[in-house]
């Protein structure tokens, strides 16, 4: 699990439904028979831990006196400090007693009394008390969904622990999400504690430190629990992060949680968080700058454009950069959407119509798909073949060869390749279309063997967010979904690395591939295109919903488009016009250049191409074969001829009514055309033709 600053923070728990009991001490001869009647210990150490009983209950006869001591007198040994020269040794040396306690149910301890003290032999005290509380069988669970055996017991020690002397639990079956939660909120909360300072040098220290590593403890708990049935949340590979709650005035909180709460019916998760960040900066933005605001039917569309203006300016706390195009694309559609769905669903407190718009965010700039050449695919794909692990050289080569995006690919199910043909199938996860593509033999060679090692996997299905439909997902390991970045990120960056598709920059200045796995799409795509496939077969393969999406494809692999371009702008390519001599020449700036490749394809006139900039405005020619930016091609040759042939009988019969004028212009316009076909070689008749007389 992938930790740090920003995962440390879990969800926010629910507080404890769990009525406590007033602390207090077992009776006296009680835990002195536990005490005598632990075998194989030297008599000194019996008596040694009666002794510390004995001063703990002098010195607390009221238990619940201990509890409202400071933090670092409960905990008794500060960091640093010697085991034999604690600060509070009466604290320190009674933990087995404070341990017996809480197994016995005589008192629950809270957490920043757990965190500080550290480490609590909890399961030692109920071996001794013979208590079973079943953790044996969960590290057992936890061995065979792929964990590491040292790694499950300290993991499991570790957490049940806390879990039993918080909430009086004899049992691991009795552990719930709810109490997985409120641990992790503890961990959370444990650096605002006062008395934080005594144990650690800084949050940071704390966050990067044993929080990050309590945390991967409470998540592979969470797993087991998840596979057992005791715990209703799927288990994620990152722990979610933790934002405070909204903070708006009562009536525009009320506006937006109803909101909100509408709209996590229909979306997914991931696009309501992204709603909600629109409400909440736009409401700090609001709280700053207009605090007597109490309202969102007070907001004008002033006030929304002033802070589009602002988000675009300031700098963001974590960049110190102002946020970019996408980022400010994606708060202002969800403010709009905020203004349009309350008014549509005739909300009180709100304006009652849309106060921003499309128009009103940035334009996004349409990229073109950056595809892998074909010399580079030559090198990367061997280095692909050569992966040692199953799950990522599959994954990749189904990218490959199938276009499929990578949260498709991470959650194919096991019966994604059901009756053994070269078809595969994607779940719908963006667009809620399935669809079956054709799949190439390495990619299902590599897919098949996967599939063997996972068929008999112990796990418990999961349940689609989208569809509610129970799956057993194909790229799975140790109880939870591998990572996009395990199955992509990582093998395909040490696959450029391998074969020296890198470029400056990466951790620690030693390259960043050229390559990611989302270009093996775009290659499909182009290829597709490449070799004539219609648009209707790339549209099924990649998923697309829109035509536009898939004539990307089509129109950047148009191999007429590139030999037009190729025969007019390329190197030695033989063109006519007065805009000829410029182009050979290179006297145009290279600005000029620049639009005129950009926008070739858009000039095409009856005979040849206009190449007037943008800087001379509209054309006001019509004798555009006189025109100075005019430019044609021997492609044309045909159509000059035919152009030549009517000017040519326009001229006789002007002559035959005796219209001069006419006979001129005519001619004029044959005659142009005459040195054209000579500037380019081109004959003036046809060879079968007859000349004209």
């Amino acid at each position: 699990m992938r930790a740090g600053p920003t995962s440390t923070a879990a969800m926010a728990a629910t507080p404890d439904p769990v009525r406590r009991q007033r602390p207090r001490h077992c009776p006296d001869h009680e835990y002195v028979r536990f005490v005598r009647g632990q075998h194989g210990f030297n008599h000194h150490y019996l008596n040694a831990k009666l002794r510390y009983y004995r001063a703990f209950r002098e010195r607390w006869p009221d238990l619940t006196a201990w509890f409202a001591e400071p933090l670092v007198e409960r905990v008794g040994r500060l960091p640093g400090e010697s085991f034999h020269r604690p600060s509070f040794p009466a604290s320190h040396k009674a933990r087995p007693y404070l341990t017996y306690l809480g197994l016995r149910g005589y008192a629950t301890f809270d957490y920043r009394w757990m965190f500080a003290a550290g480490q609590l032999r909890v399961h030692d005290q109920a071996v001794l008390a013979g208590i079973e509380l079943g953790t044996t069988a969960l590290v057992e669970e936890a061995i065979a969904l792929g964990y590491s055996g040292p790694a499950a017991r300290q993991a499991m020690h570790w957490s049940v622990a806390r879990s039993v002397l918080r909430n009086g639990l004899t049992d691991v079956a009795d552990i719930t999400g709810e109490h997985v939660a409120e641990v992790l909120e503890a961990i959370r909360l444990f650096p605002k504690d006062p008395e934080f300072a005594a144990f650690h040098p800084s949050a940071q220290h704390f966050y990067d430190g044993p929080a990050k590593c309590w945390i991967t403890h409470l998540h592979q708990l969470e797993v087991v629990l998840f596979h057992r049935g005791q715990v209703a949340v799927q288990p994620r590979k990152l722990m979610p992060s933790w934002k405070p709650p909204l903070a708006l005035p009562p009536r525009m909180l009320a506006v937006a949680e109803k909101w909100l709460a509408v709209r996590r019916l229909t979306d997914a998760p991931s696009t309501v968080d992204k709603l909600e960040l629109a409400v909440r900066v736009f409401g700090q933005w609001l709280g700053e700058h207009h605090p007597g605001i109490t309202t969102f039917a007070d907001v004008t569309r002033e006030h929304c454009l002033d802070w589009i203006s602002h988000i675009a300016e300031a700098p963001a706390r974590t960049t110190g950069k102002p946020l970019g195009v996408m980022s400010r694309i994606q708060r202002i559609s969800g403010l709009s959407q905020f203004f349009r769905d309350t008014a549509l669903w005739q909300y009180d407190d709100v304006p009652g119509h849309t106060l921003i718009g499309v128009g009103d965010a940035p334009k996004y700039p349409q990229k073109v798909p950056r595809f892998i050449p074909e010399q580079d695919l030559d090198r990367l794909m061997p280095a692909i073949d050569a992966i040692a692990c199953p799950f990522q050289r599959a994954a990749l080569l189904v990218a490959r060869w199938s276009g499929a995006r990578r949260t498709e690919i991470q959650r194919l199910p096991l019966d994604c390749y059901p009756d053994g043909t070269p078809r595969l199938r994607l779940s719908g996860r963006k667009t809620y279309r399935e669809r079956v593509v054709p799949l190439h033999e390495d990619a299902a060679e590599a897919l098949q063997k996967v599939i063997d090692l996972r068929k008999s996997a112990p796990e418990r299905p999961f349940t689609d967010e989208r569809t509610g439909e129970e799956i057993r997902y194909l790229f799975m390991s140790h109880g939870k979904l591998l990572s996009t970045y395990y199955l992509f990120e990582t093998p395909i960056q040490a696959a450029c690395k391998a074969v020296g598709l890198v470029r400056p920059g990466g951790r620690g200045g030693t390259g960043r591939g050229t390559v990611t796995a989302h270009r093996f799409r775009h290659t499909v795509g182009t290829q597709l295109a490449e070799r004539g496939a219609k648009l209707h077969t790339i549209m099924k393969v990649l998923g697309h919903t829109s035509v536009n999406m898939a004539l990307v494809y089509a129109q950047v692999s148009d191999q007429e488009v590139l030999r037009d371009y190729q025969a007019v702008l390329g190197p030695g390519a033989t063109i006519a016009g007065p805009a000829a001599d410029e182009l050979r020449g290179g006297t145009l700036p290279d600005a000029s250049i620049d639009w005129l490749k950009t926008n070739f394809f858009k000039t095409e006139l009856e005979l040849g191409r206009c190449l007037r900039l943008p800087t001379e405005g509209p054309c006001e020619c019509d004798l555009y074969l006189t025109c100075a930016k005019f430019v044609t091609t021997p492609e044309y040759a045909p159509r000059l001829r035919a152009r030549r042939a009517v000017e040519l009988t326009l001229a006789r019969d002007a002559a035959e009514r005796g219209w001069d004028r006419e006979v001129e212009r005519h001619r004029c316009t044959s005659e142009r055309i005459d040195r054209l076909l000579a500037d380019l070689g081109q004959p003036v008749n046809e060879p079968d033709d007859t000349p004209e007389t």
